[in-house]
């Protein structure tokens, strides 16, 4: 992507790898929960910039973020024409989301180096022809209970993870910008 372009879809992201480096235990929680079923729910943009969710299976593998699809299919098209996506990790059978809520958010590049989309398909097998993206993250997400509070963890590139207590009293949430082992609890 160029510098240009990230200008255009906002902050600049960083691959799978740099957000494991940076957070290396939230970054094992969220690729456990993605891990915990094959399907999850990407969304993008149409055209007319109203979002559009659609299945897909994300791959972790050579220390990036893959999202793999089929040749002309519509979310490919939507990625081509503006890179910003969501990720939303399956959240399971019945109510109870264990080990969170789980979502990813950035931009999409797409891979046309002939040695990567070889390398991939060697390892993966997809149907092909295919498309392939590696994704940039901009935010990662992730939401629990941990009773009597509701928690969401946030982190964005090149700041420390955010988390947020919140009860259901009128209370004020409780804050805690820092070091990851400082807020992790689970």
């Amino acid at each position: 992507m160029t510098n240009d372009e990230a200008g255009k879809y906002g902050r600049a992201g960083v691959g799978w790898a740099g957000f494991a480096a940076a957070q290396p235990q939230p970054a094992e929680r969220v690729r456990a929960r993605f891990a915990a079923y094959r399907h999850h729910i990407l969304g993008t943009l149409r055209r007319d910039g109203s979002p559009r969710l659609t299945g897909i299976e994300a791959d972790f593998r050579f220390g990036e973020l893959w999202l793999g699809m089929m040749p002309g299919s519509r979310k490919a098209l939507d990625l081509r024409r503006d890179p910003r996506f969501a990720l939303h990790a399956n959240p399971g059978p019945g109510t109870e989301t264990e080990d969170g809520d789980v979502r990813v958010a950035g931009r999409a590049v797409e891979v046309t180096d002939p040695a990567v989309l070889a390398r991939y398909a060697r390892e993966t097998e997809p149907p092909e022809p295919f498309h392939l993206f590696r994704a940039e993250l901009t935010e990662v997400a992730r939401t629990y209970v941990e009773d009597p509070h509701i928690v969401l963890e946030t982190w964005r590139p090149g700041g420390p993870l955010r988390t947020i207590r919140r009860g259901n009293g009128a209370e004020p949430p409780e804050v805690t910008v820092g070091p990851v082992d400082a807020v992790i609890r689970n």
